[in-house]
């Protein structure tokens, strides 16, 4: 099954700023946990000849504080708004079961504790991002703009090894409320991209 996605992405984690698992997940994390929530907005997409342009997905993990350590905890949500053919397809490729980014993660998770169709929005405005999926999670990062830089350009992180991507843009959480699939925790800081790109 071959597919193509391109959209957007943001994510806030419970590590103080900045996150040691983006540096190298075997990092230990700033707490005894990783919990993450990562939400993506397909802009334009298939999944073997499959249209899910305009949909969105949002994963949220629990893990030790080391990550490649396993044993992860991971939940899912599918917008509402999506067909079942596209929630199915949707399902497996952000599972790993299609092969791409995910993929890569898929051995190290422990436990799925489920997937769920619930409303999602994403919105950029500028250096903000905001995720919000029904009444279990609403968290505002803001990437960071370093002090003395005149351009406004914010920092990004760039050799990274992320299943969004090698080169991501740091963030802070402003505002975080997170409670999905028995994972609780306050997001603090963050990672955004105005564009990522995968294939299998």
């Amino acid at each position: 099954m071959a597919w193509t996605l391109k959209g957007s992405y943001a994510e806030t984690c419970s590590c103080e700023l900045m996150c040691p698992c983006n540096l190298s997940f075997d990092h230990g994390a700033t707490y005894d946990f990783c919990r993450a929530t990562l939400g993506f907005h397909i802009d334009e997409g298939q999944i073997d000849g499959t249209d899910v342009a305009g949909l969105n997905v949002v994963v949220i993990i629990d893990t030790p504080k080391v990550m490649t350590e396993g044993n992860w905890r991971l939940g899912m949500f599918i917008d509402e708004r999506a067909a079942d053919e596209q929630a199915d397809k949707l399902g497996k490729v952000f599972g790993g079961q299609l092969g791409g980014p995910m993929s890569g993660l898929a051995p190290l998770v422990g436990e799925v504790l489920g997937v769920e169709r619930a409303p999602i929005e994403m919105t950029d405005d500028g250096l903000r991002h905001t995720v919000r999926v029904g009444d279990a999670i609403d968290f505002e990062v803001e990437d960071i703009v370093p002090f003395g830089v005149e351009t406004g350009a914010p920092v990004r992180f760039s050799g990274m090894f992320h299943p969004v991507g090698s080169d991501l843009t740091m963030a802070e959480a402003k505002r975080s409320r997170i409670s999905a699939f028995g994972i609780e925790y306050e997001g603090k800081t963050g990672l955004s991209t105005s564009a990522f790109s995968w294939a299998a």
